[in-house]
């Protein structure tokens, strides 16, 4: 999951400075897009978090020394160049999200030319129908199968 994401944002002909914008649901999504943030924190790149599909709660994602990366008090602008949709937001009955898919719609068409990904576990996005609400760049659909528990 790591690598190809890296991979990926090497590719996409990004600037330094250029915006990462991942949209997660709190809690849930956003240990994941700390640690996508981990692995491509030596890019150029300003990382940034959207709760939900609320861009007035934006902040800045930052690299704390002996912590790894976090999401930051600082409020910031939105101006993605590469919007990260999280499969957390697809799954059913998002806590206080109704229409989450209708408003990420709206969202993503604020940014035209921006570049979509997707990170999902266990076909989320299949799942949810989102395949065709969105225009994808690029999917990532990681499995947890089988999950093994040792005592």
């Amino acid at each position: 999951m790591l690598r190809p994401f890296k991979a990926y944002l090497r590719e996409a002909g990004l600037s330094p400075g250029d915006q990462v914008v991942y949209y997660g649901c709190p809690g849930a999504c956003t240990p994941f897009i700390e640690l996508l943030g981990f692995a491509v924190r030596d890019l150029p790149i300003e990382q940034v978090y959207v709760p939900e599909a609320d861009e007035e709660r934006a902040r800045v994602i930052r690299q704390v020394a002996g912590v790894g990366m976090q999401v930051s008090g600082d409020a910031i602008r939105v101006d993605p160049k590469v919007i990260v949709l999280m499969g957390g937001l697809a799954m059913p009955g998002v806590p206080g999200v109704p229409g989450v898919k209708e408003m990420l719609q709206a969202t993503v068409g604020a940014h035209p030319g921006a570049k979509v990904v997707g990170i999902c576990f266990m076909q989320m996005f299949e799942r949810a129908g989102w395949l065709d609400a969105f225009d994808f760049d690029l999917i990532i659909d990681a499995t947890l199968n089988p999950v093994r528990v040792w005592r």
